[in-house]
């Protein structure tokens, strides 16, 4: 009797114990199927990049600290503006004699930098060091002056742990080229960002052309509404997807700083043996007496076959406006076109302005001292030139606080900036278009942007972390399957333990 009943009792554990793992077993499945159904790939977000670009320019040096996500819209960063840092002194090429100080010159603003970028980024941080229109007449002048200048240079940045990419000397054409794309990927032409987050090619999109001066070059560049002529003027950069056409073209020596030099050259050799020199730009009251080695030291001036560089000449200033003006026309070609009548000045092709133009740098600066700033009529300017040019010196000194380099040179650079535009751009019927300014969307207007954003094309986009992912309730139950599984199981397991058949 007590036989029939112990085979009964383990039948029935036998049969509990088969039910518990029946039931866990269904849990497993369960909760496999609730771990692989309705699950989401999520992207983690991407690790900020940077990027460093030095504007060695011929007045001055800037440090442009950009930064982007890791990923990339087709190929090109999306890139921002996070850092700027103005070197002390002035530009690179003034250290000619004196190379290793061009280097020291820029310990400041890479001190700055290594404090911005994290640690863990700085040795795959990117730096360039761009020089421009200073160091390519410095480079006519004495190439192994300016090689030890770049040699300079890179041994301090190479001091410093990013990665330098190099220090070179840009032509005309690329800088012109490259603010061409500053301005318009600052405008969204190339590429939008959209209430949803993302980025997309806008419709319609509006180009625009960038005038760029600075002291010893300036350049135009924008699409023309008919194909370039002249295939040295033509750019086909493929930004975002997209393949453009931009004339571009660089005037070396007319910049505002040596076309200041040009004109006191020709007042000087016009003037005979009268001394001192009249400078119908400078202002009535005001004088500046220089060396004939200062003034000639420059390609972009004839120098006399013989001359003592320590004689000096003084120049006083007379305040007559329209003389001013008359003078500057001078100092460039503005009859000679074998292209007529596509040309700029000095001969040079150049298809009619086309679309509206932002006008930076020394446009912006002048224009807005003078407060025609970003936009003004031509006969506003023209008559708030004319009333400044005008004053004496001791007005001006009395109203304004500008240093005197800056303050006596506002009249001359004003009335070569129209010149400049309206008699070789030929803005004269589409004054309207052009935008005087300095920065757009908290962002500066200049190269060194456009050249970061084309050098990305050649950064590495890092590749995304990727996650799995589960809406909340669906994770829940996976957590209580799962639990109950392994409730089951020490179940199970201490059955087989405490059961003695």
């Amino acid at each position: 009797m007590s036989g029939v009943f112990g085979m009964k009792l383990s039948m029935g554990k036998q049969v509990a114990l088969a039910a518990v793992v029946v039931v866990m077993g269904c849990v497993g499945i369960i909760a496999l199927i609730l771990t692989l159904v309705q699950h989401h790939l999520v992207d983690l977000p991407h690790r900020m990049q940077y990027g460093m670009v030095f504007d060695a320019g011929s007045t001055h040096t800037s440090l442009y600290m950009y930064h982007w996500p890791g990923n990339k819209e087709n190929n090109t960063g999306v890139v921002s503006q996070m850092l700027v840092c103005d070197v002390d002194g002035d530009g690179i090429s003034s250290y000619a004699q004196d190379p290793p100080g061009a280097g020291l010159s820029l310990r400041k603003c890479l001190e700055s930098a290594l404090a911005a970028v994290p640690a863990n980024q700085q040795r795959e941080t990117p730096v360039y060091l761009g020089a421009t229109a200073g160091m390519r007449l410095l480079q006519l002048q004495n190439h192994t002056q300016s090689y030890q200048v770049l040699e300079q240079v890179t041994k301090v940045i190479q001091g410093y742990p990013f990665d330098f990419r190099g220090a070179r000397i840009l032509s005309g054409m690329e800088e012109g080229a490259y603010g061409w794309i500053t301005i318009n990927y600052l405008q969204e032409s190339f590429i939008k960002h959209t209430f949803e987050g993302e980025w997309v090619s806008p419709k319609g999109r509006k180009i625009w052309g960038a005038l760029d001066m600075g002291g010893s070059s300036t350049q135009i560049s924008f699409t023309p509404g008919q194909p370039v002529q002249d295939p040295a003027s033509a750019l086909g950069p493929k930004l975002y997807g997209y393949q453009y056409e931009v004339y571009t073209h660089s005037y070396l020596c007319y910049g505002k700083e040596q076309a200041m030099r040009q004109l006191r050259v020709n007042l000087l050799k016009m003037s005979g043996s009268t001394r001192p020199v009249k400078h119908p730009c400078y202002h009535l009251g005001y004088n500046i007496t220089l060396t004939l080695g200062d003034l000639y030291d420059s390609p972009c001036v004839a120098r006399p076959v013989t001359f003592d560089p320590a004689s000096e000449v003084t120049f006083t200033g007379t305040s007559e406006a329209l003389q001013c003006l008359n003078q500057m026309k001078k100092i460039m070609n503005l009859t000679d076109c074998s292209l007529a009548p596509d040309c700029g000045f000095n001969g040079v092709y150049q298809p009619p302005v086309s679309g509206d133009f932002f006008a930076f740098s020394t446009y912006y600066y002048t224009f807005d001292f003078l407060g025609l700033a970003p936009q003004s009529s031509l006969a506003q300017a023209t008559t708030t030139i004319d009333t400044f040019c005008k004053r004496t010196w001791d007005s001006l000194k009395t109203e304004y606080s500008e240093k005197d380099k800056y303050l006596r040179d506002y009249c001359a650079s004003a009335n070569y900036i129209m010149t400049v535009l309206l008699d070789g751009y030929k803005f004269n019927q589409t004054w309207g278009n052009i935008y005087f300014q300095r920065q757009v969307a908290d962002t500066d207007i200049n190269w060194t942007l456009g050249y970061m954003l084309n050098l990305t094309n050649l950064i590495p986009s890092e590749h995304p972390l990727v996650v799995t992912g589960v809406q909340h309730g669906q994770w829940a139950a996976e957590v209580f399957f799962i639990t109950f599984a392994v409730f089951l199981s020490l179940l199970v397991l201490a059955i087989l333990l405490l059961w003695n058949p």
